[in-house]
């Protein structure tokens, strides 16, 4: 029983550090919002990393992509297989 009331303390506390962290997200955002040049000075600096590290974003999504294809053929080979043996 114990057992469980350490699970759900658990889950409180991190449900309630989710909650924090939107909240204060949201609250940053606004005031990023109100502040234009800020806005674009964010913008300069994600589109420079996003450049900087392109290489290595295009690599990582080709291996995402990748591993979804896989996963999505041997999904398809598994459902073949258990509707042979249904048909039999």
């Amino acid at each position: 029983m114990t057992h469980v009331h350490g699970k759900l303390a658990n889950e409180v506390v991190k449900g309630s550090m989710v909650a924090s962290t939107v909240h204060t997200g949201s609250k940053l955002m606004s005031n990023i919002a109100k502040h234009p040049l800020l806005v674009f000075g964010l913008g300069a600096v994600a589109g420079y990393l996003v450049y900087k590290y392109r290489k290595e974003i295009i690599s990582g999504t080709t291996s995402v992509v990748d591993a979804g294809k896989d996963f999505v053929l041997q999904q398809k080979e598994n459902l073949e297989d258990i509707v042979a043996e249904s048909k039999e």
